[in-house]
């Protein structure tokens, strides 16, 4: 009972590491998602007195992913049912031309007003709207949920990772005899922290088995039941075949690490 005790106070600060690296994975991929839908629906409302050219715009600004002209003989018919004296002809004539932007990314408030600065000195342009207000509120819960999110991942892994070295120091203490000895007959470091090594790459295979089959749960089996709109459509978006290397790499990383840093401390204190 003690040492599936030990294994557990081992597993569960590493498994609170991986699942929060697989969080990240998955809100990455999320928010890139959802950057993507905000990218495709954002758009630029440019004005000019004469007709300009995708190649003249891209010119001025390469961020400039798709330009789409706006018919003028809606507007022409719209106008002239408010006026009785002008016909749609001659009000098409006197409209200046219409164009939407899109962007090849979503940027910050900054750097669309750039974007604004540059398509302003095109020869013609009278007027860019970025629609900055509605972009503003939008890019900034975006960024602060960014920061949120990685803060507390941040400080998440931190705590756990202390975790992991205090039971690896108990492992230690617990094999202190054998490693003495073997130390004594001349045995590299590397080779009297074989138990360590061993019980940490077992403990972390488990860990990460864990860790990717409760997203692949999440992934397989609770994602169509969510009602969730973005998960259930997106279900692959919760776990990725590549996942399961990632975790494994990073639970690998931190035995090694962990047992490396309690046995050169360990050898500092006796020197």
């Amino acid at each position: 009972m003690k040492s599936v005790k030990e294994h557990l106070m081992f597993i569960l600060p590493l498994m609170a590491i991986l699942l929060g690296v697989e969080f990240v994975l998955v809100f990455d991929r999320v928010t890139s998602n959802y950057e993507e839908k905000l990218r495709e629906s954002y758009t630029i409302l440019l004005v000019s007195k004469t007709p300009v050219t995708e190649r003249q715009l891209r010119r001025a600004e390469p961020h400039i992913a798709e330009v789409e002209p706006i018919s003028k003989e809606h507007i022409a018919k719209e106008i002239a049912r408010g006026m009785r004296n002008a016909t749609t002809a001659e009000i098409l004539q006197s409209l200046p031309h219409f164009y939407t932007l899109h962007l090849d990314r979503y940027l910050s408030r900054k750097a669309v007003e750039a974007i604004r600065s540059k398509l302003l000195k095109v020869p013609g342009v009278q007027k860019v709207e970025t629609f900055g207000e509605n972009h503003r509120a939008k890019y900034n819960l975006f960024v602060f949920l960014k920061i949120i999110f990685w803060s507390f991942a941040g400080l998440l892994s931190v705590v756990s990772f202390f975790l992991i070295l205090k039971q690896m120091e108990v492992w230690q203490l617990a094999h202190r005899e054998r490693m003495q000895i073997m130390e004594v007959f001349g045995a590299p470091m590397l080779l009297r922290s074989g138990v360590l090594f061993r019980m940490g790459i077992t403990d972390a295979f488990f860990a990460t088995i864990l860790s990717a089959g409760l997203f692949a749960f999440l992934r397989y089996y609770w994602a169509e039941r969510s009602g969730i709109e973005i998960l259930v459509a997106r279900k692959e978006l919760l776990f990725e075949s590549r996942d399961l290397a990632i975790l494994g790499g990073i639970a690998l990383g931190l035995v090694i690490s962990s047992v490396l840093s309690v046995t050169l401390k360990s050898g500092e204190d006796r020197e």
